[in-house]
C-alpha cells in the first residue's frame, strides 16, 4: 500500500491534470496552422507513449479507505472540465469558420484533434462523473456526453455494460478475433436501443411509461439538440458539420477503449441463461504509469468493474495472476486495435492464455465466439 498521508495536496493531484495542456495546444493548431495542427494527436498519442516506456508502471494503491475530503484537487479536474470543453470547442468553430488561418486539410486534421480531446478525455471525465452519486458531477457528465452526440451512453454503460459485461448481452464487449470496424458499427447499432430498453424498463418496475419526464432520453434530446443549434448560430453549416465531425471522432475514440478493455473476456456461462458473477480478470488491466494520469486510472478496470463508484484515485491496480494485462499503454493499444492484423496477432495469443489460465475445463468456445449458449436469447 502507497503511503497517502499527503494525498490531498495539489501536487499529489498536479500529474491527473495534464488533460489540460491539450487546450492551448488546440489554440496553437487554429490560430498558427501547417504542422501544429497535429500538436494534440502528437501529445495523446505520441508522447504519452513514449512516457509510459520511459517512467515505466505504477503498481503502488492509494488506500481505498480515504475520506472524499481529501480528494477535492482529484475531484476538481473532473468538475471544471466540461467548461473548459466547452468554450475550447465552440470557440475554434467560431474560429475556424470566421478566418482564414487554415486550409481544408489543415481544418481536417486540427479537429481530429478537438475529437480526441472531447473524447479521450472529455468521455472519459464523463464516465468518472456519471457514476457518483450526487446529481450535479452526473450533469457535468451529461453536458459532456451531450458535446458529442453519445449522451446514452450513460444509460446503456450503468444500466447494461455494468451488470452484462462478459455476456452476449452486452454489445461492448469484443468477441474474440471480432475486429474494431465490425465491433464499432455493431455497437452504434445496439447501444442506443439497448440503453432506451433499460431506462423504459426502469420506468416499467416503477410503474411509468417511457414518457414519462422522469426518462433521462428527454434531457439527452434536449441537451443534445442544444449542442446542435449553438453550432449552427456560432459556425453556420460548416460549424455544424465540424461539430458533427468532432463527435463522430470522439466516439471512435470511446468505442476504440471500450474494444480494449474487454476483449475476448467472458464470462462463465452456467446454465439456464445465467453467468458468473463479475471478476477482476473480466477486464484488461494496463499500469502504465503516464497514461493513468491521462485518463484518470481508467486503465485500472478491474477494479472500477469491482466497485463502479470508488472514484479515480483509489482504484486499486492487479497484477498478473489477478487480472491479464495489456503489454501497452491505451494510446499504443487502440492504435494497434486500428490495424486488425497486428492487432490479432499481438492479443489473440493472450486471450487463448486467458482462457487456459482461468477456464481449463471449457473445451468448447464456439458459443463465446459466436455470443450465444443455449437458453439465452442471443
Amino acid at each position: 500500500m502507497q503511503d497517502m498521508s499527503q494525498i490531498s495536496q495539489f501536487s499529489r493531484a498536479a500529474p491527473f491534470w495534464l488533460s489540460l495542456l491539450m487546450v492551448p495546444l488546440i489554440l496553437i493548431g487554429a490560430t498558427v496552422g501547417g504542422w501544429t495542427v497535429l500538436l494534440v494527436p502528437l501529445y495523446g498519442f505520441g508522447l504519452f507513449s513514449v512516457l509510459d516506456r520511459l517512467l515505466g508502471l505504477n503498481t503502488d494503491n492509494a488506500d481505498p479507505q480515504t475520506d472524499e475530503s481529501e480528494l477535492f484537487w482529484y475531484r476538481a479536474i473532473t468538475m471544471i472540465w466540461a467548461p473548459v470543453q466547452f468554450l475550447t470547442l465552440f470557440w475554434v468553430i467560431w474560429y475556424t469558420t470566421h478566418t482564414d488561418t487554415l486550409g481544408l486539410l489543415e481544418v481536417i486534421v486540427l479537429f481530429y484533434g478537438v475529437g480526441t480531446m472531447c473524447g479521450a478525455i472529455g468521455i472519459v471525465y464523463s464516465h468518472e462523473l456519471m457514476h457518483q452519486r450526487n446529481d450535479r458531477e452526473r450533469w457535468l457528465g451529461d453536458i459532456l456526453l451531450s458535446m458529442v452526440l453519445y449522451s446514452h451512453f450513460r444509460s446503456e454503460h450503468l444500466l447494461v455494460h455494468h451488470v452484462a459485461v462478459g455476456t452476449p448481452k452486452d454489445a461492448v464487449t469484443a468477441r474474440y478475433n471480432e475486429s474494431f470496424p465490425h465491433f464499432f458499427w455493431r455497437v452504434l447499432r445496439d447501444c442506443p436501443r439497448s440503453a432506451w430498453n433499460a431506462e423504459v424498463a426502469r420506468l416499467k418496475r416503477k410503474d411509468l411509461p417511457a414518457t414519462d419526464p422522469r426518462n433521462p432520453f428527454w434531457r439527452y434530446g434536449a441537451l443534445q439538440l442544444g449542442m446542435l443549434l449553438l453550432a449552427l448560430i456560432v459556425g453556420g453549416l460548416p460549424g455544424l458539420f465540424l461539430f458533427l465531425y468532432q463527435a463522430f471522432i470522439a466516439v471512435w475514440m470511446l468505442e476504440l477503449t471500450n474494444y480494449v478493455e474487454h476483449y475476448g473476456l467472458t464470462r462463465k456461462y452456467l446454465g439456464q441463461g445465467k453467468f458468473e458473477h463479475v471478476k477482476p480478470h473480466h477486464s484488461w488491466n494496463a499500469a502504465h504509469r503516464a497514461t493513468n494520469w491521462l485518463l484518470i486510472n481508467l486503465q485500472r478496470h478491474s477494479d472500477h468493474h469491482t466497485r463502479p463508484d470508488r472514484r479515480f484515485p483509489l482504484l486499486q491496480t492487479y497484477h498478473d495472476g489477478e487480472a491479464p494485462q495489456l503489454p501497452h499503454g491505451y494510446p499504443a493499444m487502440t492504435v494497434m486495435a486500428m490495424i486488425p492484423p497486428l492487432w490479432r496477432r499481438k492479443m489473440n495469443p493472450r486471450v487463448r492464455n486467458w482462457r487456459k489460465m482461468y477456464y481449463p475445463e471449457i473445451t468448447d468456445w464456439g458459443p463465446y465466439k459466436a455470443g450465444r449458449h443455449e437458453g439465452l436469447a442471443g
